[in-house]
């Protein structure tokens, strides 16, 4: 492998990972802000009240989507080892 092929890898890792992150860690914190602003109405100040919503919508998220996930690992791994393989 060149310096250019792997760079072009490197790249692509970057984009798998906010792929794969971004929507969970986005939602994830959507949820968080609405909890706090929930929070400093009612003025209950209570950090576990915001960590099971959070910890719910994550689980959904990754019911829904896990699959599309999983494929799309899936495919970065073979496309990896079949540039290994040459």
């Amino acid at each position: 492998m060149t310096n250019g092929e792997v760079g072009d890898l490197m790249y692509d890792v970057f984009v798998l990972v906010i792929q794969l992150a971004g929507p969970l860690l986005v939602i994830s914190m959507l949820v968080g802000i609405l909890i706090s602003i929930i929070q400093a109405a009612t003025q209950i100040h209570e950090q576990t009240i915001t960590f099971v919503p959070k910890l719910l919508v994550i689980g959904i998220i990754l019911v829904f989507s896990g699959n599309r996930m999983l494929e799309m690992l899936q495919d970065f791994t073979t496309r990896v080892f079949r540039l290994i393989q040459g």
